[in-house]
């Protein structure tokens, strides 16, 4: 899998919550090493990012 860049690109809302997202996702997952990263050959970000876009996940801020 790779990221998915017509998504990407047409993004319309705030680019540094969406790269915060994916990093913290990837993170997750690559510290989890389940079964979907095993199927992604450990592809942690292209997977975060897929998640996201196909909003499998969610995420929220909270601002302190």
């Amino acid at each position: 899998m790779i990221i998915p860049l017509e998504k990407l690109i047409n993004y319309n809302e705030n680019a540094y919550e969406l790269a915060v997202a994916m990093t913290k996702r990837a993170y997750q997952l690559a510290v989890l090493k389940g079964p979907e990263v095993e199927k992604n050959n450990g592809k942690v970000v292209s997977l975060a990012a897929q998640q996201i876009f196909d909003k499998t996940i969610e995420y929220k801020f909270i601002q302190n």
